[in-house]
């Protein structure tokens, strides 16, 4: 049986999710963590006594720091403090991490349990339960809020309670899906992960300002999903213009555009009619252009079916097209609604197209996150078998990577270009080779092992990480060489790289796995 990678227990004091974390985790054959031990056990002292030396604030930062740790474990069953849901940036952490699960109980239950524990520092007042009632009436709607599964507590039995909750997580009541969130103030847009998303009109309807989208895919994809997307709008009353363009890189176009602009003007779209872009990485870029042009923009939603647009192009705003002189030269930053990412449709994904997607999160791993390269290093014959725990995962931790990224830097002024790892490279193969010929994803495999041959030539990458990050690449089924174009011609498509800068070409290159840079100073020999 599988379960979610991390199971979340909050509530307030006295709920039992000390005692039901134990339980759960010893049946589930999980990990299980106190937080509130935990910060006990790295400062060696009581909470009371962080609380009386520190105060609530102090002890709250350290909560957040502790947090932001666990979760980024795996297969652990972790009980939080009743107050960890007060920081917006702590139910981020916990809403990432896994499934959370309310443990409700009534005022009078927590007053019963919690009457004689002096280790409670906000119960140390004259009327603890008048206390409890505040808190309660506080933090409940945010435990709701928060929460996947509400269980209700109460006086049942401990045994009787765990079993539940252990059905409710395995018979489908509670979701697999998983929610991150892209940070852009008033912009900020969810990113949905988990299986048959496709069939869930309640993640889509917030997001439509009418009833009317028009869903734009391609002929490969829209026989598999087209259908299901539009039965599950229509049972909703939502009015859906299908819209389907020729597959592949060569048509990443003007003229394919104005395929799409034709279809919406034809049959007299409006500005609040959404696009729903149904397909990879170039369904994306094209859907997404055409929001942000026709009528001066309109609202769009991604819904990628490959891995690579899953855990790359569906997530941070790039749209655009390509121009024979130059891969996505004309294009805009414009941010969706909502990305949902259907892990099921991978199973219709060809191999091929499978290990390309593999490349943009083995990118994740060689330019921020050590500790995901090492995981891939270790699972990618789970990967390549299609191993649904680890495919979700992998998106997972792939767009957590990239929100974060785009948070700080949505139009590319600094560390956002580090995502262009491989690409400089990859982009001139793509043009060199002939749009298409090479998938994009193993464009960006041999760019990035010249970039990394680069860096080794600067005196930053060891030859060991070298034949390290071109390993990975062959067991991914990826490209583990560039092909020969020619220096001349390499240089001559790379001039034309939107990253050029002051008449000189950027490298994105490698101080070491896991720690990336943008040069400008690298020799033309």
């Amino acid at each position: 049986m599988s379960y979610p990678n991390n199971i979340i227990l909050v509530g307030l004091m006295g709920a039992g999710k000390t005692t039901v974390g134990r339980m759960l985790a010893k049946h589930l054959g999980m990990r299980f963590i106190d937080s509130d031990h935990e910060i006990e056990r790295r400062t060696g002292v009581k909470i009371p006594l962080i609380f009386e030396l520190e105060g609530e604030e102090g002890f709250r930062n350290r909560e957040t720091a502790v947090l932001s740790q666990l979760c980024r474990m795996d297969n652990v069953v972790l009980a939080t403090g009743g107050g960890a849901v007060l920081r917006e940036e702590n139910r981020k952490f916990l809403k990432q991490s896994g499934i959370v699960v309310y443990l409700r109980a009534q005022v009078r239950d927590l007053y019963q349990r919690t009457r004689h524990d002096k280790n409670r520092p906000l119960l140390q007042t004259a009327d603890p339960q008048a206390k409890l009632r505040e808190l309660f009436g506080q933090r409940d709607p945010i435990y709701r809020q928060l929460a996947d599964i509400i269980m209700d507590t109460g006086d049942q039995n401990i045994h009787g309670l765990v079993r539940r909750l252990i059905q409710k997580l395995t018979d489908g009541q509670a979701s697999n899906m998983q929610t991150l969130t892209v940070d852009l103030g008033a912009r900020s847009y969810p990113i949905h992960i988990g299986a048959g998303l496709l069939q869930q009109a309640q993640l889509i309807l917030p997001h439509l300002a009418q009833k009317r989208v028009a869903i734009v895919t391609n002929t490969t994809v829209a026989p598999l999903y087209l259908d299901q997307l539009s039965a599950t709008l229509a049972q909703q009353g939502v009015s859906v213009l299908p819209i389907v363009l020729p597959d592949g890189e060569a048509y990443k176009n003007s003229e394919t555009l104005n395929q799409i602009y034709n279809a919406l003007l034809e049959n007299r779209c409006e500005r609040k009619t959404t696009l729903i872009a149904l397909g990879g990485g170039v369904i994306g870029d094209l859907t997404g252009y055409a929001a942000a042009t026709f009528l001066r923009g309109v609202p769009f939603i991604q819904v990628p079916t490959t891995l690579l647009a899953q855990v790359d192009s569906s997530v941070g705003g790039k749209t655009g097209i390509n121009h024979p002189l130059g891969k996505n030269m004309i294009g805009a930053f414009y941010q969706p609604q909502v990305v949902l990412a259907d892990t099921s449709t991978l199973d219709t994904l060809p191999g091929r197209e499978l290990s390309a997607g593999l490349a943009e999160v083995i990118k994740y791993g060689l330019i921020r996150d050590l500790p995901f390269f090492e995981w891939l290093e270790n699972n990618m014959d789970r990967l390549l078998a299609r191993d649904k725990d680890a495919l979700a995962y992998a998106i997972r931790r792939s767009c957590e990577n990239k929100a974060e990224i785009v948070a700080s830097d949505e139009r590319e002024g600094g560390v956002r270009a580090l995502l262009n790892l491989g690409h400089t490279f990859g982009h001139a193969i793509e043009a060199g080779m002939g749009y298409g010929n090479w998938l994009h994803g193993e464009a960006v495999a041999g760019g990035t092992v010249l970039a990394a041959d680069l860096s080794q030539r600067m005196g930053w990458l060891s030859e060991q990480d070298v034949e390290r990050t071109r390993r990975l690449f062959q067991r991914a089924g990826l490209p583990d060489h560039a092909p020969d174009l020619g220096v001349d011609a390499y240089l001559d498509f790379m001039g034309l790289d939107k990253k050029v800068e002051g008449g000189k070409i950027r490298f994105v290159l490698l101080k070491s796995i896991g720690e990336a840079l943008v040069t400008a100073d690298v020799a033309a020999d």
